[in-house]
C-alpha cells in the first residue's frame, strides 16, 4: 500500500528511512552563481521581443545538493529503501525484483541486503561494468537482459512467476517517489 504524494507523507517517508541513508550535505559554487547572474548584453537581446529593453540583471546564488554523497552514490537509494520499507512480511520473505541499468539497480540490491531478503535486479546487457559489479557486490542475483523495456519486463515477470518476487519499480512509484521526494525536506532545511 502506498501513501498519497503528500508533503505530509514525504515527511513520514523520511522517518521511515533516516536510519539507512545519509543525509547528504548542500554546497554552493561562486563561480556558477556569478555566471547565472551575468546579464545579457544590449545585443543578445536583438532581435527578440525584448530589444531595446534594460537587460535584466538576475541575483542568482546555485544551491546544490550532494547526492552524489548518498549510499549507492545516487539518490535513488531514497526511493528503494522507502518501498523495500513499506513491504508486508510476506512480500520480504519472497524478496524484491526490479529492472535497472545502474542506480536504482544498486539502491534496491543494497536496501535488500540491509533487510536480508533477496534482490533479483534484471539488467540490460549493455549495462555499465562497475555499476554491474556494484550491484553484485551487495548480494544481488543479477540477471541480464535485452535493452528496450519490453525486454526488460519480460524478464521481470519470468522472475516474479518464478520466485514470487515484488517488483520494485525503478520509478514512477508513490513508494518510490515518496523516498525520493525526502531530498527536497532535506534541501530545504538545510
Amino acid at each position: 500500500t502506498a501513501l498519497p504524494l503528500t508533503r505530509s507523507s514525504v515527511i513520514a517517508a523520511h522517518a521511515l528511512i533516516k536510519p539507512y541513508i545519509h543525509e547528504t550535505p548542500v554546497l554552493t559554487s561562486t563561480t556558477l552563481s556569478t555566471l547565472a547572474s551575468t546579464p545579457q548584453s544590449a545585443d543578445a537581446l536583438r532581435g527578440t521581443e525584448f530589444e531595446g529593453q534594460e537587460p535584466a540583471r538576475p541575483k542568482i546564488r546555485l544551491f546544490f545538493k550532494c547526492e552524489n554523497f548518498q549510499k549507492v552514490g545516487a539518490f535513488k537509494a531514497r526511493g528503494a529503501f522507502h518501498a523495500v520499507a513499506r513491504l508486508g512480511e510476506e512480500e520480504l520473505r519472497r524478496g524484491v525484483v526490479t529492472h535497472s541499468s545502474g542506480n536504482h539497480a544498486q539502491a534496491l540490491a543494497l536496501a535488500a541486503r540491509t533487510r536480508g531478503i533477496p534482490a533479483h535486479i534484471v539488467m540490460p546487457s549493455i549495462s555499465t561494468p562497475s555499476k554491474i559489479a556494484g550491484t553484485r557486490s551487495y548480494g544481488a542475483n543479477v540477471i541480464f537482459s535485452g535493452s528496450t523495456s519490453q525486454e526488460r519486463e519480460a524478464v521481470v515477470a519470468d522472475v516474479i512467476a518464478r520466485t514470487g518476487a515484488t517488483l520494485v519499480p525503478p520509478y514512477d512509484h508513490p513508494n518510490i517517489i515518496l523516498g525520493q521526494g525526502t531530498v527536497a525536506l532535506e534541501l530545504e532545511a538545510q
